[in-house]
């Protein structure tokens, strides 16, 4: 095969351009040509422009143990070679899922739109023409390899991003209430405790638990960061450090202890950080739990019986947003063979979207399948939320989901 050159023109990525553009004069390129001149030439250019990482193959078979080898960023390819031409070494790379980006820069003297759209077709990336234009060649190689290594550093962050999230998720599933710990509850305090929990794809800030208090009682609490990703990963990971230190002097107020956690708060996270939160105390011989809130969703008590829902009133300023401020001590009845719920926002958001969309019922979409449930034969009201949340959410919902049920035995 022969070859000519045209044009002229500044190497790109000379110095003294200016061009602010990703380092890649490192990149490796590996040169396939069955032509020692073309080889040659190409080499030339390359390293007349500062690409001094170059190989050299001359067939489609060497070209394949060369890669096999060493994965190059950027292959420069004769589509006619004898033996293995370059549409079948395209079609070779491309049925392997570790060469599924490897960007194939063709050069072919073939002119006709069916010959470039085969070679497209066979997994080519570009193309350029021969005879082969300097500042062609030096453009398109620059272009692809700066692409190359912009989605290298996409991956590498998107590897470390994902790494990050993975330890996330196992912080919070060791932070969460232990089985022995329910258990626990259940001997002490008379309750079963349940908790659906629907993490983000991303990771989102809802966390909660329970501290044990004295004479069967115990606190419960549920903190929603505002924000998603790590970083409201690991604030949530910092409140629930403040929650356990506050909760052997302040766990038996609910009012006093949310006050102290929004002081603490206000100097710990950054301006314009803050978290919804309530935090009460279950007291199975007085039958009540008393609560103070931070704009929080409204604690839902499910009354034995078929009675009435009954919804708490959560209104407060968020925490880590006012220093000083001092939050109301409420309460709600809880009755022996009753259940509470507490529930995180985007769980309320869920199943009023399913209740806008027409699931035949008026208003709050919780209080609508949980009414639902309980007024059915055996109806189990704890499954009927969680089966409507996993329904209306998929496997990725945007936010954290979070739905804590504590139901009290018949007896105390």
């Amino acid at each position: 095969m022969t070859a000519a050159m045209t044009g002229a023109g500044t190497a790109a990525g000379e110095p003294g351009t200016g061009d602010q553009r990703p380092a890649i004069t490192d990149c490796h390129i590996l040169v396939v040509d069955d032509t020692d001149f073309n080889r040659t030439l190409i080499g030339a250019l390359l390293n007349e422009a500062g690409f001094h990482n170059v190989a050299y193959a001359k067939d489609g078979f060497e070209a394949l143990a060369h890669i096999e080898a060493r994965t190059p960023d950027l292959l420069i390819l004769d589509i006619m070679m004898p033996g293995m031409d370059g549409f079948e070494v395209c079609r070779r790379l491309r049925a392997d899922h570790a060469y599924a980006d490897l960007p194939v820069l063709v050069q072919t003297a073939l002119s006709s739109s069916d010959d470039r759209n085969k070679a497209f077709a066979a997994g080519t990336t570009d193309l350029i023409s021969k005879p082969l234009d300097r500042t062609e060649l030096l453009a398109r190689v620059r272009i692809h390899l700066e692409n190359r290594v912009l989605i290298r550093d996409l991956q590498t962050y998107r590897a470390r991003v994902e790494g990050e999230l993975a330890m996330a998720r196992s912080m919070y599933d060791h932070l969460l209430p232990s089985a022995a710990l329910r258990a626990s509850l259940k001997e002490s305090a008379g309750v079963e405790l349940r908790s659906h929990t629907i993490l983000s794809s991303d990771m989102g800030g809802d966390i909660w638990g329970v501290l044990p208090l004295s004479e069967g009682r115990f606190g419960v609490f549920l903190l929603d960061m505002a924000g998603r990703g790590v970083s409201a990963a690991l604030n949530a990971f910092r409140m629930h450090t403040l929650i356990h230190e506050l909760a052997p002097t302040l766990g038996d107020r609910p009012a006093a202890f949310l006050a102290e956690l929004n002081d603490r708060a206000v100097g710990l996270l950054e301006l314009g950080q803050h978290a919804t939160f309530i935090y009460g105390v279950v007291d199975g011989a007085a039958e009540r739990f008393t609560y103070a809130a931070a704009a929080a969703t409204n604690p839902l008590l499910i009354p034995p019986g078929g009675a009435p829902l009954q919804f708490g009133d959560a209104t407060g300023l968020p925490v880590g947003i006012e220093a000083s401020h001092r939050y109301e001590e409420r309460t709600l009845p809880f009755p022996a063979g009753s259940v509470l719920a507490l529930y995180s926002n985007a769980v309320l958001d869920a199943l009023d979207a399913l209740d806008a969309a027409g699931n035949g019922c008026e208003g709050n979409g919780l209080g609508c399948v949980v009414a639902k449930a309980v007024g059915g034969a055996g109806g189990d009201a704890f499954a009927a939320v969680t089966g409507a949340l996993t329904a209306a959410l998929g496997d990725t919902p945007g936010d954290d989901h979070t739905l804590v049920w504590i139901e009290r035995g018949r007896t105390a």
